[in-house]
């Protein structure tokens, strides 16, 4: 059986690289649910944001997904008042499984030079600034990846994004459906009595439990409905319901696990001091999930520094462009993220 690294990083953002003449990066983060692009020009320290539908191609097919993908990286290179070709880098990072066909097709659409990988190493990039240490995100979906060493002895490795259908352990979608079968488990008697069926119905909209769990058949409800309804399940849980609680220890022992491999595969076990960040809406929950994953990661590596990533994942494709284009020691990932931010509260103009 094959065991090298599902997620190959480029030689381009592992080996140095000589600076690139542009004085704009592109990154571009792509998700299940919507599609964020910024560009940033180095001389003055701008960021242009564009938005765009969701490009995860299992979610909406690859010519949906790369659609999107040049919709809101146009609509980001329009506020900016460049062309393609003025750029010095481009990263994509997307989520979904078969990151190369989007690669492809991002290819044909005369974008070749445009970088694309998976939505995991824009998240590592912007929880360890893209040096040794292991990002885990648990939004709609959940995926952990991690990389060590520099160079040629450069050692990544990716634990989950399966989707749905066979993984997003922790994640929105994993605690949605969790807490409908709870829901469904507390109305047949067959499991413990929990303030999630009430929540499911409201939810729903449904006049009964039974009801509820039908819509989720009839409809049918979409990833990102029924993850949504995670937001009331870690409220139920922060007001002490054993049930929820319950999903969420779950949900952190499963994910925590995934993590701990990352860790080991990759070397940073042990008294090692690095970033393990945290992205994603689930996190949201605080120490419900956070406290319990925390433990198992500690009991593998005790000095990890677990905590929630301060940068939008967007970012952490600028930090990869900037390496791809030679500009690397030209970008501090802590300027990079109050611009992120100010960027997204200000919509999509200058920031």
């Amino acid at each position: 059986m094959r065991r090298d690294p599902l997620v190959q990083l480029p030689d381009v953002l592992t080996q140095p690289q000589v600076e690139a003449d542009g004085r704009y990066l592109l990154g571009v983060d792509g998700g299940a649910t919507k599609t964020l692009a910024a560009v940033l020009d180095l001389r003055e320290m701008a960021l242009y944001l564009g938005h765009g539908g969701p490009s995860n191609e299992d979610a909406v097919g690859p010519q949906a997904a790369v659609g999107e993908l040049l919709k809101a990286s146009g609509k980001a290179l329009q506020h900016a008042g460049i062309e393609p070709g003025d750029l010095g880098a481009a990263v994509l990072a997307i989520a979904g499984t078969d990151t190369e066909s989007v690669a492809r097709s991002v290819r044909s659409e005369d974008r070749g030079e445009w970088i694309v990988v998976n939505d995991v190493v824009g998240a590592w990039a912007s929880a360890t600034g893209a040096g040794a240490g292991v990002a885990a995100i648990a939004g709609t979906g959940s995926n952990v990846f991690g990389v060590a060493g520099e160079g040629a002895d450069t050692r990544s490795w990716r634990v989950g994004g399966w989707g749905h259908l066979l993984g997003d352990e922790g994640s929105g979608y994993w605690l949605g459906v969790q807490s409908i079968k709870a829901a469904l488990r507390d109305r047949e008697r067959s499991g413990p009595q929990t303030a999630l069926s009430e929540a499911a119905m409201a939810f729903f909209d449904a006049p009964s439990v039974e009801a509820a769990a039908a819509r989720v058949y009839s409809k049918p409800l979409t990833k990102g409905e029924i993850a949504a309804f995670a937001v009331h399940t870690a409220k139920l849980a922060e007001g002490g319901d054993e049930v929820a609680c319950e999903l969420y220890r779950r949900g952190a022992q499963d994910l925590g696990e995934q993590i701990v491999a990352v860790i080991r595969e990759i070397g940073l076990e042990g008294d090692a001091e690095f970033p393990v960040g945290l992205i994603g809406s689930v996190f949201k929950a605080g120490a419900v999930f956070v406290e319990p994953l925390t433990c198992v990661v500690h009991g593998c590596a005790p000095h990890a520094r677990v905590a929630p990533v301060e940068m939008a994942p967007v970012g952490g494709s600028l930090l990869l462009a900037a390496k791809a284009a030679g500009r690397g020691e030209a970008l501090e990932a802590a300027q990079l993220a109050k611009l992120v931010e100010r960027a997204l509260e200000d919509g999509p103009g200058q920031a």
